[in-house]
């Protein structure tokens, strides 16, 4: 996965938007004003960190060593993965997703997103 394929799979979702709240080079990916996603698409290697759920993402750490805790967030719930083909695309997109669901989840339903909004 390249960084363009990166940033088109996390805008895919409905309500997604990019920003840059720490500096023009990170590009944070929220859905309801709460993040999902964030990378530097520039980074050599591109990296992403993912919000997961707690069981699954020391299971992740332990199975994929460029899969590791957060990077600057709560390590118990994020894991940053290092994208240099040692995780299986599939996987990586899955891991997307999730993290994507879990924030939906946890937000007011007033401010989930619709299938229809992007």
């Amino acid at each position: 996965m390249d960084a363009d394929e990166l940033k088109a799979l996390c805008l895919s979702f409905p309500g997604a938007r990019e920003e840059f709240p720490f500096d023009e080079r990170h590009s944070v990916f929220k859905v309801g004003g709460k993040l999902f996603a964030i990378s530097a698409l520039d980074g050599d290697p591109l990296s992403v960190s993912l919000k997961c759920d707690p069981p699954l993402a020391e299971q992740l750490r332990v199975t994929y060593p460029s899969i590791v805790p957060g990077y600057h967030l709560n390590k118990r719930h994020w894991n940053t993965v290092t994208l240099d083909g040692s995780v299986p695309d599939q996987l990586v997109r899955d891991m997307i997703e999730d993290s994507y669901d879990l924030v939906v989840a946890s937000l007011p339903k007033a401010k989930r997103p619709t299938s229809d909004e992007s």
